[in-house]
Parts: C-alpha cells; sequence; structure tokens
C-alpha cells in the first residue's frame, strides 16, 4: 500500500487514542467510563468520553444527557481532586439536573490520565494492544474515594489478575463484554474490555464500494478497499480509507484476517473474488460475503468446494449478499449490506432472515 494510497487512512475515531496523544504532548485530560448501567441507558458499559483542561469533549458517555455534568467533575479532577464514580439514577438530582428522564441509570467513572488515576504508561499500552488488534483488559479497583486503574492485561496473560478476577476477565475477553467482579478480598473491580475495532476488508473499488466504505467507517469500522486494478482502489475515489492494489488474497493475508474482521467480494470477477473467498471461508473471519444473484452464488459454491472447502466454510459465505430491503442502486445496496453485516455481529434476529 503507498503512501498515497494510505493517505487520510487513519479512522482511528478513539478519545482514549486522542487521550494517548494529549497526555503524551504534555496536556492535562481526563477520561470518563461508563462501569455500569441499568434500564434504558443510552451507552453500553465501556462506554468511553476524554475531556481536556479546555472542556474539549471527544467521545460520549450518555449521547447527551449527561455529559455537562461529567466534564464539570473532570475539570475539578484535573485541577487536582481524585478520581469519582458519578451515579445517574431517575429521581436523584444530577440525574434531573443533566436532563436523564428516559427512564436510564448509569454510573460513570472519571479519572485524570496521570498516576493516582489512570497511568500513562498503562493507557499507552491498552492503546498499542488494540492497534496491534490484541485484546486487552483494564482493570481499575473502585476503591471508595479514589478509584485507580492499576493494571493492563493482554489477550490470554491474565497471571497479573487478582486473586479470583482470572475467571471474569477471561469471560470479559472471550465475549468482548466489559464488566464489574468483585476478588477474593470482597473488592470491587471494573474490567474494561478494550478489543480490536471492527474492521471491514471490501474486495473491489466499484461503485457500491464507494458507498459502503464511508458508512462503515461512520459507524465505527475500520474500512480497507482492495483492488489491483490500476484506478479503483484509490485515495481520490475512497478519501479517508486505506486502499490496498495488491491482489486480493495477498491482501488478505497481509492484513492478518481475526475474529473482528468483515469481508465482503464485490467485483463480481471470479478470479478476483474466487481466491479472497476462499482465503476468508477458511480463516475464521466474522462475516464474509459475496456480491451476486443465487445462479452466480450457486456456480460460486460449486467453484469454491472443487478449491476443497467443505461445507461447513461454505455455509459461512452470505449470498446474495446483504438484507432484502427491495434495494435498488449502489447506495441502497450499501446499506443493506452493512445492514447484514452489524446483524450477524450483534447477533440480531436478521442475521437468520435476510428475507431473501
Amino acid at each position: 500500500m503507498s503512501d498515497a494510497q494510505n493517505r487520510g487512512a487513519d479512522q482511528s475515531g478513539d478519545p482514549l487514542a486522542a487521550a494517548l496523544r494529549h497526555a503524551q504532548d504534555g496536556h492535562a485530560i481526563a477520561v470518563a467510563r461508563v462501569i455500569g448501567t441499568w434500564g434504558s441507558a443510552p451507552r453500553p458499559v465501556g462506554s468511553v468520553m476524554t475531556i481536556d483542561a479546555s472542556g474539549h469533549i471527544a467521545g460520549s458517555v450518555s449521547g447527551g444527557c449527561v455529559e455537562a455534568e461529567v466534564a464539570a467533575t473532570a475539570s475539578d479532577i484535573l485541577g487536582g481532586a481524585a478520581s469519582r464514580v458519578m451515579s445517574f439514577r431517575i429521581g436523584s438530582a444530577d440525574a434531573q439536573a443533566a436532563g436523564l428522564a428516559c427512564g436510564g441509570e448509569l454510573e460513570v467513572l472519571v479519572e485524570p490520565v496521570r498516576p493516582d488515576g489512570l497511568p500513562l504508561a498503562l493507557l499507552g499500552g491498552a492503546i498499542a494492544a488494540r492497534q496491534a488488534r490484541r485484546p486487552s483488559v483494564l482493570l481499575t479497583r473502585l476503591e471508595a474515594g479514589a478509584p485507580r486503574t492499576t493494571a493492563l492485561l493482554l489477550e490470554h496473560d491474565f497471571s497479573d489478575a487478582p486473586a479470583g478476577l482470572d475467571g471474569d476477565v477471561r469471560d470479559a475477553v472471550a465475549t468482548g463484554i466489559s464488566r464489574r467482579a468483585v476478588d477474593t478480598t470482597g473488592a470491587p473491580w471494573f474490567l474494561h474490555v478494550l478489543a480490536p475495532k471492527p474492521r471491514l476488508l471490501i474486495v473491489g473499488g466499484v461503485h457500491i464500494a464507494q458507498a459502503l466504505a464511508p458508512l462503515a467507517t461512520r459507524v465505527g469500522y475500520e474500512v480497507m478497499v482492495i483492488d489491483p486494478r490500476e484506478g479503483l482502489a484509490t485515495g481520490e475515489r475512497f478519501p479517508d480509507v486505506a486502499c490496498s492494489d495488491l491482489w486480493p488474497d495477498e491482501a488478505l493475508e497481509a492484513a492478518g484476517i481475526d475474529a473482528e474482521t468483515a469481508i465482503v467480494a464485490l467485483t463480481h470477477d471470479e478470479k478476483l473474488d474466487d481466491p479472497a473467498l476462499a482465503m476468508a471461508l477458511r480463516s475464521g473471519a466474522a462475516y464474509v460475503g459475496a456480491l451476486g444473484s443465487r445462479r452466480t452464488q450457486r456456480l460460486r459454491l460449486e467453484r469454491l468446494a472443487q478449491d476443497g472447502l467443505d461445507e461447513a466454510m461454505l455455509g459461512q459465505l452470505r449470498g446474495p449478499i446483504g438484507l432484502a430491503i427491495g434495494a435498488v442502486g449502489a447506495e441502497e445496496i450499501a446499506i443493506s449490506i452493512l445492514a447484514e453485516i452489524i446483524a450477524v455481529r450483534r447477533a440480531g434476529p436478521l442475521a437468520l432472515r435476510q428475507g431473501w
């Protein structure tokens, strides 16, 4: 991938990564994380917001309901106050003042990026692991009056977990769900899972890809467009998206496919799509789909079977790709494809009933 093709390909949109950059540059910054929700809270556990000394906010912990209150507390903490857990519940003065009237309840941990809060070294290690697509867990002891993040556990090495937490840590990493847990002394902890960002690898720099790439980026996917044909996978056609002019199977191998990777083949060219699909189906990717009619899909499956893929592998291939929403035109087809990818990732009912 050339520098020109990769220009603007930083799609992290990660408030923790932004917090790390600010802290490394010597600026004071606080991190707010949702550590508990009940009822119809608008943001899930593990959601992150950062606040700098000028009051600039990145990310969200509630979709707008409590951000101002959290930012005010962050200002106090950046001024020297200790980390704090803020509780917003229906009927509480804080919740009413913040406008949390939707029936939800949440708890937010606010801490500075400094030794008595979230240490810079731990934050740096967590971001490095995420960028290397390695799952990690930040462990925060929820001590009364002064919660403090004390450890970072990487992938399958949980040897440094406090006594009694190793099972909770393993389950949190396996499910990708952050949670509260209690160690053998009865001390409460927050286990914050930082999984690799979901990723979409698009084979074919075609018109549908031009609609699909920015849509996927907006909902949090890292996107790469792969096409060896001249002039298709370029920064001009795909601004702010990583592009590769390698052959698709070579590009997929170089990218490294994991359980947070979705792959779609859009070229309608079997010499490009088939090798990529064969690799994708053997890889354990989260989602593999290919554009084409039922007849095209049937012929494709026959070719892949001749390439040695078994029934279980072939059964993973989604095609016709996308949900049957009656899509017409590239933009609507892109929406149907992304909707199916999300349904599969979230185990939604439509993952099993495309509607075709």
